[in-house]
């Protein structure tokens, strides 16, 4: 809710600076202004107006002379003064549009309505052009996954992630020691031993006969 809220009030505020970036002014009448002299036809001169939210509408007349009445439609028609909606008298009015529909001017003096002295505004409603374009807010990106998915679809990493298995083959071995003599050169060496203490002993038996 508080994000559609934030996006309502943004929208609201973008389509308020549109309007007063392009709000035009309007001076009712053109150089002739709001009078009834020169036959001026006030609906000729809508004619060829297009009237947008935002705009200013300006009534120029001497003060005290004529004045600006807002009215409905029925009194529009009829040229009746007796229940403006609003009624302006500073000779130098500016009515800006806050909504789109038809806004109805009479002036009240007597017989001046009658005279022509009216003119009916057309304001369109805003185009769907008209209002900002709010850029998608961009979503945060996924974070990247630690291992990538195997093509079976099982979420165990693969083998490229796997560290491979330190040989114990191709390291050397810093506690290695020499190797045990065999069995068999021991008893070589005890048998040469023997050998040679029966030779010398041989040796000394046969010096003792002679």
């Amino acid at each position: 809710m508080a994000m559609s809220m934030k996006h309502l009030l943004l929208l609201t505020l973008g389509l308020a600076m549109a309007a007063t970036s392009s709000a035009v002014v309007y001076k009712v009448g053109d150089t002739s202004g709001w009078t009834i002299l020169g036959n001026i036809n006030y609906t000729d001169w809508t004619g060829n107006k297009t009237f947008h939210v935002g705009d200013t509408i300006e009534f120029q007349y001497p003060k005290g002379i004529h004045n600006v009445l807002e009215v409905k439609k029925a009194d529009y028609d009829s040229c009746t003064n007796s229940s403006p909606i609003a009624t302006h008298t500073s000779g130098d009015d500016k009515i800006v549009i806050k909504s789109p529909g038809h806004r109805f001017f009479i002036c009240g003096i007597p017989g001046h309505c009658a005279a022509g002295q009216k003119v009916n505004i057309r304001v369109l409603k805003p185009r769907s052009s008209d209002a900002p374009s709010t850029a998608p807010t961009a979503s945060a990106p996924a974070p990247a996954r630690a291992a990538a998915s195997s093509p079976g679809g099982s979420s165990e990493p693969s083998s490229a992630s796997t560290p491979a298995a330190t040989s114990t083959d191709s390291s050397p071995d810093a506690t290695t020691t020499a190797p045990a003599p065999k069995a068999n050169g021991a008893g070589a060496g005890a048998g040469y031993r023997t050998a040679v203490a029966m030779a010398l002993a041989a040796v000394a038996t046969t010096a003792m006969l002679q």
